[in-house]
């Protein structure tokens, strides 16, 4: 599923909250942020073969520094998914700390 989904499929949800479940018992709500496309296009994607990569930015509570790795995440749409995040910091972001998933 994660191969199919676009920048499109987030996009929709820009400043909509997300759940992640950081350990048993313990769920967080990330907000997420941004939503853009990165890098060059491929060619193949003007046909439709390829997606163009992309990138998620997330907001988590200020108090709770997340390590780098695969969390579940629910969203009310697009279900359960195993998303890599990378703790970026506060990012002069005095309501929390910003994650970023790197989609190829």
């Amino acid at each position: 599923m994660l191969d199919q989904l676009t920048v499109d499929d987030f996009s929709a949800h820009v400043n909509a909250p997300f759940r992640i479940h950081v350990e048993p018992g313990e769920v967080l709500e990330l907000e997420l942020l941004e939503a853009r496309p990165i890098g060059q296009r491929p060619p193949s994607d003007r046909d439709g073969g390829t997606r163009r990569a992309f990138s998620l930015i997330f907001r988590g509570p200020r108090g709770r520094l997340l390590s780098q790795r695969i969390y579940p995440i629910e969203h009310p749409r697009l279900g359960t998914l195993g998303i890599f995040l990378v703790p970026l910091g506060p990012e002069g972001d005095p309501d929390g700390l910003h994650y970023q998933a790197i989609f190829n």
